[in-house]
C-alpha cells in the first residue's frame, strides 16, 4: 500500500477486516509480528508517532471531556477565528466542555483538529462518523485543500465518501490489500451489491 502527499487515500473493507488495525500499526500504537514502513525509501523502523510527523484521529473519543474547546484549539495551535468563519454554529462553544458536545460537533471538532495540525501524515478512522450533511460536505473540503501538502489515508463505513474523496482506493481482505480501480472491483469482492453505480 502506498500513500502520498496530493493525493487521497482510501481504505475500504467489511467490518473485521482489519482497518482500524492498519491505522494502529502505521501510528505505531500497534505492533504487529512483521512490518515494513517506509518514508521516502527509507525504513522507518520505530513507531512512526515518535517522529512527531503524524496525527491520528481514532475510532473513540481522542479529547477529553474535560477539557474547554478553546483550550483544545490552543493545544494544537490552531486559530479559533478562522474555524468559527466556517463552523459558526461553534462561536459560542468556546468556553464549553468537550462533554457538552453532541457526538456529532465532538467529531467535527476532533477532525478538524487533525487536519489543521502542523502533522504531514494525517491519518483518519471515521472521520465522518455521526456528522450532519452540512459537516461532512465543509471536512470534504478541507481534506481536499490539506492533500496538496499532506499525507492522508482514511477509512469510513459511509464508502460513498471514501469513493468520492479518494485519488487512490485499497480494499483490505484475508489480511492483504488490493488497489481498486472502480466499483465494478467492490462489487466483484461482495463488497457492494452488483447493481451500484458505476464510478
Amino acid at each position: 500500500m502506498k500513500a502520498e502527499s496530493g493525493k487521497i487515500t482510501g481504505i475500504l473493507g467489511r467490518n473485521g477486516s482489519g482497518k482500524t488495525s492498519l491505522l494502529n500499526i502505521l501510528f505505531g500504537s500497534l505492533k504487529p509480528k512483521y512490518k515494513s514502513i517506509r518514508i521516502d525509501g527509507k525504513f522507518i523502523k520505530e513507531p512512526l508517532f515518535l517522529s512527531n510527523k503524524v496525527a491520528y484521529l481514532p475510532q473513540h473519543k481522542l479529547l477529553s471531556k474535560n477539557i474547554k474547546v478553546g483550550t483544545c484549539f490552543k493545544l494544537f495551535n490552531i486559530d479559533w477565528k478562522t474555524f468559527i468563519q466556517t463552523f459558526q454554529h461553534f462561536k459560542t462553544f468556546k468556553n464549553h466542555y468537550t462533554s457538552e458536545l453532541s457526538g456529532g460537533e465532538l467529531r467535527l471538532l476532533e477532525t478538524y483538529l487533525i487536519l489543521n495540525s502542523d502533522k504531514s501524515i494525517i491519518l483518519l478512522d471515521e472521520p465522518f462518523s455521526n456528522l450532519a450533511p452540512f459537516y461532512t460536505s465543509k471536512i470534504k473540503e478541507i481534506i481536499q485543500k490539506r492533500k496538496t501538502h499532506k499525507i492522508i489515508l482514511l477509512t469510513d463505513h459511509f464508502y460513498e465518501e471514501i469513493l468520492e474523496l479518494s485519488d487512490e482506493l485499497y480494499f483490505l481482505k484475508n489480511g492483504c490489500s488490493k488497489l481498486i480501480r472502480n466499483t465494478k472491483d467492490l462489487q466483484d469482492e461482495g463488497y457492494l451489491p452488483a447493481n451500484s453505480q458505476q464510478k
